[in-house]
């Protein structure tokens, strides 16, 4: 199974971009998008943003991940 995170570019430097995760900012390769800038929403697999998407879209995957670890935090408690 292939997971994509939705994340916010919060500074693009050439093809790298720092993309915050909820709080978790990682470096990002860019090589796929060329016009994503600074405040879109992007996927991220394995390193490389694949996609960008509307701000509201990734609220909603971002709420989906919320629900999914707060359902298994409560599982192993």
């Amino acid at each position: 199974m292939c997971l994509a995170v939705p994340g916010e570019i919060q500074e693009r430097k050439g093809n790298i971009a720092v993309v915050d995760f909820g709080g978790a900012e990682r470096e990002v390769k860019l090589d796929l998008l060329e016009d994503a800038s600074e405040g879109d929403y992007v996927l991220v697999h394995v390193g490389y943003a694949i996609q960008v998407i509307s701000q509201p879209e990734a609220e909603k995957m971002l709420e989906s991940w919320k629900e999914v670890t707060e359902a298994r935090t409560k599982a192993t408690t």
